[in-house]
């Protein structure tokens, strides 16, 4: 597995991010124990959580379940870069969410609990806090970091607007501010490019991509349906429009004799600006196909044929829309 920089920092991660938001509600911690042993054993040693990961079996779960694999030792925390989230509601507490400075110090330390773990490598924002100051937010953040409890802080979920925000904002408080964003982003929602992209590039800010399958829409959901329940509900309601697009994807995927969720992370692995998908397998087959996955090149024909069948926005803000 190769690595790369993330964003701007010396620290190398994995090409593939391993995402854990299904271990607890849909996968149980044996089998996620070995996923994580196995995503290890390839090199992926890049693994995202959040502190409101668990769904069915309760938030924070899915913060447990890491933090039990790591507790097992043989070098998996000194291995792993550990990156989590904050600003989710955890309780019915009306300050127990959002990004206030009370509830950052409180959920970093309920998560450094739950991950058993003394530092968190990559503390991200999961949100953006319309009605929390910066000031406020990066005094809290630059505790966290020089009590040595977070290393790096990162964003998810923010708009090109907020990154810079956020970045000039600690840039006047003479702190590193933000290294990394976390952005939905993937064939069929391409949004990002316009603004997103171009300030993570501009900030030196590492992009990690969130739900790179579409949800299981660019992981060949007509296929596993064998066009025998094209009709059935959850197939309508997954596909809505993009139907026609996947049509087309999943031909274009058995031309290539590639599966589709394979040539859909191969797509963004192929684009300079981002740094790691994350992947979120329930299986261990699901793990390894991601991993293969970063073996496929895909030609300049292939791309082409892409971004015909999924347009992205026409470029960069504002030459995408305006002169």
């Amino acid at each position: 597995m190769e690595t790369t920089r993330l964003g701007r920092t010396g620290l190398q991660v994995s090409r593939l991010c391993l995402g854990t938001m299904n271990f607890g509600p849909h996968t149980e911690e044996r089998d996620a124990f070995a996923i994580m042993d196995h995503a290890l054993e390839q090199g992926i040693q890049f693994f995202d959580t959040a502190n409101v990961y668990g769904q069915s079996a309760g938030r924070g779960a899915t913060e447990r379940i890491v933090g039990n694999w790591l507790s097992q030792g043989g070098g998996r925390r000194e291995q792993v870069v550990l990156a989590t989230k904050v600003y989710g509601r955890m309780t019915d507490n009306v300050n127990d969410a959002r990004l206030s400075a009370r509830n950052i110090k409180l959920a970093c330390e309920q998560s450094l609990k739950r991950l058993r773990t003394d530092f968190i490598d990559l503390y991200q924002m999961h949100h953006i806090d319309r009605d929390t100051p910066w000031d406020e937010i990066w005094q809290a953040m630059d505790q966290l970091v020089q009590q040595g409890k977070v290393i790096y802080v990162g964003s998810s979920n923010f708009g090109g607007w907020h990154l810079a925000q956020a970045c000039e904002s600690a840039k006047q408080r003479g702190s590193l501010g933000l290294v990394s964003e976390q952005s939905l982003y993937n064939l069929n929602a391409r949004t990002i490019e316009l603004e997103v992209i171009p300030a993570c590039r501009s900030y030196g800010l590492a992009l990690l991509p969130w739900s790179p399958l579409a949800s299981g829409l660019l992981g060949g959901v007509l296929q596993k349906n064998n066009g025998k329940r094209r009709d059935a509900e959850f197939v309508k309601e997954r596909l809505g429009r993009a139907r026609a697009r996947i049509e087309a994807y999943e031909k274009l995927c058995a031309e290539l004799s590639q599966p589709p969720g394979e040539v859909a992370l191969a797509w963004l692995l192929h684009n300079p600006a981002v740094t790691a998908p994350i992947i979120g397998p329930r299986t261990l087959d699901q793990l390894t196909s991601a991993i293969r996955a970063t073996a496929l090149k895909l030609d300049d024909k292939t791309l082409k044929r892409l971004d015909e069948i999924f347009p992205g926005p026409g470029g960069e803000a504002p030459e995408a829309y305006a002169w």
